[in-house]
């Protein structure tokens, strides 16, 4: 009896045993999880700096991208790198509207700036090796601001201590990579800065692609079906880095490698999805638009388009009420006499119109506010244009019509570019070859025309003038 007493005592003592060992085993996980970011030990990154003519485009595209990855509800921190001269009000926007941890350094020295082929507006992108820095998260995602997520992507966090896609066959792009944070690694990409490792673009890309050289030679990452994280370097499918270029070509997505997860913009800096004109010039900027609708807003240009729109309003009321006649206040009856001889001013004037109505299609085109919605932006563009066309229709006596010639011809181009039943990308670049082909002549015709009622109304001026000075005043008259 005694015996089987002590074997019971026994067995429960094990078992308390186990039980305090899973219990403290459970408090220091969950102690070791709270010092790795507030609970996680993952996080997206991007980065962020100041020196470009794009500062605040790239703040707003980062803030969108931030917003999307937290509508996905993805498993991890976000997190930007922004160096020291970030300003404050935009670091306080990011922490407490967008709830974005940001991660404040000093600008890493470019040792590459005297490079020949050295693009100086990727200057400061050497800030993106601070995501080695992050060690208080076992994996990190680094991103550009020119990502668009479809879906999440948080299996990439099981990936090997350094993943990335190639949409170049040879060399992987950095718009998005997955590492395993380490301040040994960190270091030695310091030390290798110094030592001037070789870079063929002297931004972040060429220094990593060198860094990670053996990278097109290791094997394709797939999430592993436990949940398990995996060790060493991987590539990652192209799906998680699909290149907007091929998406223009079809004008539908055929990525059949990896989840079609993640959408990348590497293209030139006034192509970026966040400019008001990248609708419908390029198909797949209405879609970054509408992400940035539903989650971060316009709140920010709305004053300036209200205020632009209500002032190019005022001006075509003005224009309409009062026409002044220009030519009537430059000519008086001494123009004759002038040293100036007509023919030379004849094209002066004629010269001066033509470049109004440039400038009058022009100067709109940068008054938007670069980050508006297209369908916004297009018509508050439209609408400029016609405000100043009709400056140039008053002040020169234009017939409206061949004015707005060009203008027509714009909207008509738009609508071309809209339209959304194209088989494919060439279809589309063919029928927009042909509506501007077919758009030349009446070009041509409304410039024409233009020249010919200039024409006729420095004739009528220079024959008014002559019969004036012909035809002496009564003694009546000059009372008027």
């Amino acid at each position: 009896m005694w015996g089987e007493m002590g074997k019971r005592r026994e067995a429960l003592l094990r078992v308390v045993a186990v039980a305090v060992f899973v219990l403290l085993a459970t408090a220091a996980a969950r102690a070791e999880e709270e010092g790795r970011g507030g609970g996680r030990r993952h996080a997206y990154a991007a980065m962020m700096y100041m020196g470009t003519p794009r500062d605040y485009e790239f703040y707003v595209a980062t803030r969108v991208m931030m917003r999307s990855l937290a509508r996905l509800r993805v498993d991890a921190d976000l997190v930007v790198i922004a160096s020291a001269d970030v300003p404050v009000r935009w670091v306080r926007t990011l922490k407490e509207e967008d709830a974005v941890k940001v991660v404040t350094v000093e600008n890493l020295k470019n040792p590459y700036e005297k490079q020949g082929n050295f693009n100086t507006r990727f200057k400061l992108t050497l800030n993106k090796l601070y995501a080695w820095s992050l060690v208080s998260y076992d994996r990190v995602v680094m991103l550009d601001a020119d990502n668009l997520f479809l879906q999440s992507t948080d299996e990439l966090f099981q990936c090997g201590n350094f993943c990335a896609a190639f949409i170049n066959p040879c060399i992987f792009h950095t718009g998005l990579f997955v590492l395993q944070p380490s301040m040994a690694v960190f270091k030695d990409m310091l030390h290798e800065l110094q030592i001037g490792r070789e870079n063929q673009d002297g931004a972040d890309q060429g220094f990593l692609v060198s860094y990670f050289s053996d990278l097109l030679d290791r094997p394709m990452f797939h999430p592993p079906a436990n949940h398990t994280k995996l060790h060493g370097t991987y590539r990652l499918p192209l799906g998680y880095q699909m290149d907007a270029s091929y998406y223009y070509l079809k004008l539908r997505w055929s990525v059949p490698c990896g989840p079609n997860s993640v959408i990348t913009f590497p293209s030139m800096p006034w192509l970026k999805p966040w400019y008001w004109w990248s609708w419908p010039v390029l198909p797949l900027g209405l879609q970054w638009h509408e992400q940035r609708r539903t989650s971060l807003g316009y709140d920010a240009e709305t004053p300036a388009m209200l205020i632009q729109a209500v002032m190019y309003l005022g001006i075509i009321a003005v224009t309409r009420m009062a026409r002044p006649n220009l030519l009537k206040l430059c000519h008086n009856r001494r123009s004759e006499k002038s040293f100036i001889p007509f023919p030379f001013l004849h094209a002066m004037v004629k010269a001066t119109a033509v470049c109004s109505i440039v400038v009058a299609h022009v100067v709109p085109f940068f008054l938007v506010p670069r980050t508006a919605h297209p369908l916004l932006g297009w018509p508050l563009y439209l609408l400029g244009a016609a405000a100043l066309c009709s400056i140039v229709i008053s002040v020169f006596l234009l017939p409206p019509l061949p004015v707005l010639t060009l203008l027509l011809g714009i909207v008509g181009s738009l609508f071309v570019m809209a339209f959304p039943w194209y088989s494919d990308g060439i279809t589309r670049a063919l029928a927009l070859f042909g509506y501007a082909f077919c758009c030349a002549p009446f070009l041509w015709a409304s410039l024409t025309r233009t020249v010919i009622s200039l024409q006729s109304l420095l004739e009528r001026e220079a024959a008014f003038l002559r019969l004036g000075e012909s035809m002496p005043l009564s003694e009546s008259n000059k009372l008027y």
